[in-house]
């Protein structure tokens, strides 16, 4: 199999053309390879929300540590740098964008994320990280 054949295997998705998913899934890699308190995450989310910053970065914190705790595995993340998505990233992307409007489709994606049946807590912290840049008119979409 050729370098490309597997790149594309493992990372099938190109990135979001939404920049408010595009901050997200920055947010989600960077805090999920280098812990809920990393510098880069919170520079971004400071840039992208200038002064209003702390509610979507404390509520991207509350997430993260959501999702660790609840997975029944391992959430497959790209480094920061890639230019394309994991199949378990464009999953969380979605969720985000439809959490508000189809909360049905977003709790069966989360759950077959997470490998679990019982989401409701999770599902909360998603929605409250998407209200959160949707009232900063910042919306997720995918």
């Amino acid at each position: 199999m050729s370098d490309l054949t597997t790149t594309i295997a493992a990372l099938p998705y190109a990135l979001p053309a939404c920049p408010n998913a595009r901050i997200a899934l920055f947010a989600l890699r960077r805090m999920g390879a280098q812990g809920l308190h990393d510098a880069r995450a919170s520079h971004a989310l400071f840039t992208a929300f200038g002064q209003e910053f702390r509610r979507p970065l404390v509520l991207m914190r509350a997430l993260m540590a959501d999702l660790a705790g609840t997975a029944a595995g391992t959430i497959a993340i790209a480094p920061c740098c890639c230019a394309r998505m994991t199949a378990a990233e464009r999953t969380m992307l979605t969720i985000l964008a439809r959490v508000e409007t189809a909360p049905d489709t977003a709790r069966l994606l989360l759950g077959d994320l997470l490998g679990v049946r019982r989401v409701d807590a999770v599902l909360a912290s998603v929605a409250a990280v998407a209200t959160a840049f949707a009232d900063d008119g910042r919306p997720i979409c995918v």
